[in-house]
């Protein structure tokens, strides 16, 4: 990206675009001040063709432009009306995300935040902190319990926005019991996906029955791997975090493991996962001129792996056409296939030119 106002939002590059697919690609613009701003957006690309040693890389790029406008509307600030912070071990916190954003068309200067109860604390930002329009900040809400029970409190955050003071109820409860880690799905099954390409699936890791703290996680087969998670993290009892497992297969055959996550008391969440490396069904066709020979009854056709032979037959009965389709091939593989003429009286004459089939990758 060039310009200082325009970001690239997606998606996760690299990406693999197959023959005739399309992809979308999103750009915000973000104006820093009044008035027209360009940019642009280059895109790198390699393509490959002709086996695995072929390619080629290139770039396109496309112009952006905008204009920013500082008398439309003036700044405004939204935040969540509530947050609730779950069940805490008695002695111990949980941080949650409070995400600010300024609707408006100016910017806006937040001037202070404050907590109505001590048991909550929030940070994360230097106060005065100046919110662009269009774009948000994090605030981190922290939630520490001293008693057991339900605890309550009102974060007042304040501004120059039009609307100059936001109101957020949070609540929690401080409890003594230690919870327990649970996965959803129980399994994740990603069929047949072939090789060299890559299928991802969600799940979630919960808390139940008091706050857990997710501190690591393992996956026993590298063929996937594990996302979404920013470990170590501390789950209130109820809540829930995402997580992501991609399967990109590197060969053919079905593999499966296990993705363990544990919890800083030595409890831990089992999730199975399993796959099929698949490759692409490929053929081979084949035509030929026919025999000058008045006796043809038909044609044999012949494989080998090397020019010089040795070949063998591959169709099961004498063909009486001039072109037959080899299904019977590996991807990734080379051949040579010649064809012989056979008579009436079932003699057959020697090998024709052989000609060569690349088969591609997978």
């Amino acid at each position: 990206m060039s310009g200082t106002s325009f970001r690239f939002a997606g998606p996760n590059l690299p990406i693999t675009l197959w023959p005739r697919q399309t992809a979308n690609l999103s750009v915000s613009f973000i104006p820093q001040a009044a008035g027209t701003v360009s940019g642009s957006l280059t895109i790198s690309y390699r393509t490959s063709w002709g086996g695995h040693n072929s390619g080629h890389s290139g770039a396109g790029a496309v112009a952006l432009s905008g204009t920013g406008d500082t008398t439309s509307t003036p700044g405004f600030l939204n935040a969540p009306s509530s947050m609730n912070l779950g069940s805490i071990l008695v002695g111990s916190s949980q941080t949650e995300v409070l995400t600010l954003s300024n609707t408006g068309g100016s910017s806006l200067t937040i001037s202070a935040a404050t907590v109505s109860d001590s048991e909550f604390t929030a940070g994360g930002l230097a106060f005065p902190y100046t919110l662009a329009a269009g774009s948000s900040a994090s605030l981190s809400v922290v939630f520490s319990p001293t008693a057991t029970g339900t605890g309550n409190a009102t974060l007042s955050i304040s501004s120059n926005a039009s609307d100059s003071l936001v109101n957020v109820s949070l609540t929690g409860s401080g409890t003594t019991t230690s919870g327990t880690l649970g996965v959803t799905p129980v399994s994740m099954r990603f069929g047949n996906v072939t090789i060299g390409s890559t299928q991802t699936q969600s799940g979630s890791v919960t808390a139940s029955g008091g706050s857990v703290t997710l501190s690591s996680a393992s996956l026993s087969n590298s063929v996937f791997s594990l996302g979404g998670l920013t470990l170590p993290v501390t789950l209130a009892a109820g809540q829930s975090v995402p997580f992501s497992v991609t399967f990109n297969p590197t060969a053919a055959g079905t593999v499966s493991a296990n993705v363990v996550f544990f919890s800083s008391t030595s409890s831990s969440a089992t999730e199975t996962v399993s796959g099929s490396g698949a490759t692409i069904q490929h053929f081979v066709s084949l035509s030929w001129n026919p025999s000058t020979s008045p006796s043809v009854a038909g044609y044999n056709v012949y494989r080998g792996t090397a020019d010089t032979g040795p070949y063998s037959k591959v169709n099961p009965a004498l063909n009486s056409s001039l072109n037959y389709s080899d299904s019977a091939v590996q991807s990734g593989q080379t051949y040579y296939d010649v064809t012989t003429a056979v008579d009436a009286a079932g003699v057959e004459s020697p090998y024709s030119n052989h000609v060569q089939a690349v088969v591609p990758f997978p």
